[in-house]
């Protein structure tokens, strides 16, 4: 399968649909739709096609032949598998909408992870035969990666290598998320408190420029301080503070790379009311300063 670029002939100044033949069994595409009014993209996906849809901005509605409609909500992200069947996929795509859909071949997938086949669930032996679905909410190292495929220009023959690279980190990234360990935590068999500590996830990313103390982020989704901060560790993987200093390096980069702010632009926008301590967070995030970071694009 050779690389190319196909777009919708219903393209306009509005709206972009990009069907993108990366290699031999795999294919992306790119979407986005700045028009007031939604429109509908129809695809018949074959069985053993590994499926992934990410929405970095808008809400588009996904109908899987007839009995089953799910939304797909900005920050998202769904994995379909089915080993059997083909699915018919109607997407109604939103305003707003700047979405990224990948398509795999399961026999792809197996060569891209074959000592890695045990550790991913739908490639056991075991669960050769079995549907798989998931929804996660997307890290801020995926928004990167997504916000890049659509912000980056290059010449023709570069832009294969680039895409090819970005689809692989994509997957890198996806299949390296860790996972809720209920087992070792106890307290995290509890549904109730996960779904809080989600909650607790959202109200800080909302409120980033200006994060609340963890004393009224706690009293905000009803945990005590220490609930709280153990639990999202246990989720998360870090400290909540960690995780939002995280999360704004991660879309400084991002409004960076869109070339529309300048470095104050950012630390501003991001709550800080010295730039300098801006700069000096992200160059002890990635190495190097804003501006130079800018020069190496």
């Amino acid at each position: 399968m050779e690389f190319e670029i196909v777009s919708d002939p219903e393209n306009n100044a509005e709206r972009s649909v990009e069907l993108l033949r990366v290699e031999p069994g795999v294919v992306m595409m790119k979407i986005t739709h700045e028009g007031a009014e939604a429109f509908e993209i129809e695809r018949v996906v074959p069985s053993g096609v590994i499926q992934f849809y990410f929405s970095l901005d808008g809400k588009s509605r996904f109908s899987f032949g007839s009995n089953y409609e799910l939304d797909l909500l900005s920050g998202k992200n769904f994995f379909f598998y089915d080993p059997e069947k083909e699915l018919p996929v109607k997407v109604r795509v939103g305003a707003g909408a700047k979405h990224v859909f990948l398509f795999l071949s399961i026999e792809r997938v197996h060569e891209l992870f074959v000592a890695d086949a045990a550790e991913l669930p739908f490639l056991s032996s075991d669960n050769i035969n079995r549907r798989f679905y998931d929804e996660r909410v997307i890290a801020p190292q995926t928004t990167v990666v997504l916000n890049q495929l659509f912000n980056t220009q290059l010449s023709p023959q570069a832009q294969k290598l680039f895409y090819k690279g970005k689809v692989y980190e994509l997957l890198s990234l996806y299949f390296s998320a860790r996972e809720v360990d209920t087992v070792s935590c106890p307290f995290l068999n509890d549904e109730e408190n996960v779904r809080k500590i989600k909650m607790a996830k959202e109200f800080l990313m909302k409120n980033m420029s200006q994060p609340p103390s963890i004393k009224d982020l706690a009293r905000e989704v009803g945990l005590n301080e220490y609930r709280l901060k153990v639990g999202f560790k246990e989720v998360y993987g870090n400290t909540v503070y960690g995780y939002l200093l995280d999360h704004k390096m991660e879309h400084a980069r991002t409004l960076l790379d869109s070339s529309k702010y300048k470095v104050n632009e950012v630390a501003y926008t991001l709550g800080y009311t010295n730039p300098s301590h801006f700069i000096t967070a992200f160059k002890k995030k990635f190495g190097l300063t804003p501006k130079k970071y800018l020069s190496h694009e």
